[in-house]
């Protein structure tokens, strides 16, 4: 069994667990927003071919759509980063400033 990076929980959370690797969600052909230690935002680079590639890099690649994770493309996405706060992640209003807001400040 391979260690994953992250955890998911309910229906559309995402929590990171390693600090030492960056998530890359990947929400069909919407933007990929990176989580990394820091924070969360947009994700400019592209994305590694192979898993290999990416752990290389460390980073780790999260296809939402994927059976093993949610199945299906999500509209709205929750996630717990380790810089204590939770993001909501809205693919509904790509290109505003509520795209990826603070959702919860201190979660933990």
């Amino acid at each position: 069994m391979v260690e994953k990076n992250f955890i998911t929980s309910g229906r559309n959370t995402i929590i990171h667990k390693m600090k030492k690797f960056d998530l890359l969600i990947v929400n069909g052909e919407k933007p990929v927003v990176i989580v990394s230690h820091r924070g969360i935002g947009i994700y400019k680079g592209e994305i590694p071919a192979k898993r290999s590639i990416a752990k290389k890099a460390y980073q780790d690649v999260v296809y939402i759509e994927s059976s093993e994770i949610f199945g299906e493309e999500k509209t709205l996405l929750f996630v717990q980063s380790l810089d204590g706060r939770e993001y909501k992640v809205d693919y509904s209003k790509i290109d505003t400033k509520n795209f990826i807001r603070v959702h919860q400040d201190n979660y933990i």
